[in-house]
């Protein structure tokens, strides 16, 4: 009868510590992460400590890493809770005003400067108890598997040919720019593909493990090869850099026309003919008939219409 003794002494606070902590790899964070104190989850710690016969986390250098044991029960434990949100959120209508849900999201900053302010704007404006949590899209975030075990309800970017195992919704295309310095000799003399070839290009980093980005893409199965000189993780801060170089950014419409007027930068067309770029949400079907996750995506959808306009 030991299983089911042990069974009646663990509930869902628990389980939801255990994938915290696991996650999160820190009783610290994991605390902030649940509201809770520090003190309370050691000793929830103790409790699947003493549960699971296994230290579940043990510390290594700086930091602390999962047992081989507490690595098993990562997915279990987030199945659990997954269920657990099926049967007693989705269940019910989901009502904004009253709302406690965290929201967790990851987007590139690729997007329009304005889309991340004024989601988080109107989310708090119509859920103003809920929580928001944005997550970088970034070239080492498995946003695959962040979806699939919960951690993420929704990823904002934009893709050539977006993953087709995840729900997408398109959210709007843009015309290929390239931003200069006010002071780049292409504002006076131009530049043919040849030119626009050999200038010094600033680029983003990848957005997720081996990508090219989709400007070298493009110009990979075209054949050619831009000269990039400069990249950098931080895309809101590369405008900055441009107005200050002749460094060649070449990016959505959109976006760049946030910092003409605000920067010493003007907007040039592309030589070399570009696909539009496609802006999507992608979602897991573990959430698509989510109430709560559906809201979401429609609050998505109506910035990204506003600021498209």
């Amino acid at each position: 009868m030991r299983d089911q003794s042990l069974f009646d002494k663990i509930d869902l606070h628990l389980i939801r510590v255990l994938h915290t902590v696991l996650t999160e790899r820190s009783v610290s964070r994991a605390a902030i992460r649940l509201g809770m104190h520090q003190p309370a989850v050691s000793s929830a710690l103790k409790r699947l400590r003493d549960f699971a016969g296994d230290p579940l986390l043990v510390r290594s250098g700086a930091g602390m890493v999962p047992t081989e044991a507490g690595l098993a029960m990562l997915e279990p434990s987030a199945s659990i809770l997954r269920a657990a949100e099926m049967l007693f959120a989705d269940g019910r209508e989901f009502v904004p005003s009253t709302a406690r849900n965290v929201f967790r999201l990851a987007a590139s900053d690729y997007l329009d400067p304005l889309f991340l302010p004024q989601l988080v704007a109107q989310i708090k404006a119509q859920a103003p108890f809920a929580e928001i949590e944005i997550y970088p899209l970034s070239g080492t975030a498995d946003y695959r598997s962040q979806l699939a075990q919960g951690d993420l309800d929704v990823v904002i970017g934009n893709w050539p040919a977006p993953p087709d195992d995840l729900h997408l919704g398109r959210l709007f295309d843009d015309e290929v720019v390239c931003l200069v310095s006010e002071k780049h000799p292409a504002v006076r003399r131009g530049w043919d593909p040849s030119a626009w070839l050999e200038v010094e290009h600033i680029a983003p980093g990848a957005t997720h493990p081996g990508a090219k980005g989709v400007i070298d893409e493009h110009l990979t199965r075209l054949g050619l090869r831009r000269h990039v000189v400069a990249r950098c993780p931080y895309f809101g801060l590369i405008p900055g850099m441009v107005a200050s170089t002749l460094l060649v950014l070449t990016t959505g419409r959109q976006y760049c026309e946030r910092f003409v007027g605000t920067l010493p930068v003007k907007i040039l067309p592309c030589p070399i003919a570009f696909p539009q770029l496609m802006y999507y949400q992608l979602w897991h079907e573990r959430t698509h008939t989510s109430a709560s996750s559906r809201w979401l995506r429609e609050r998505v959808k109506s910035v990204a219409a506003t600021l498209s306009q």
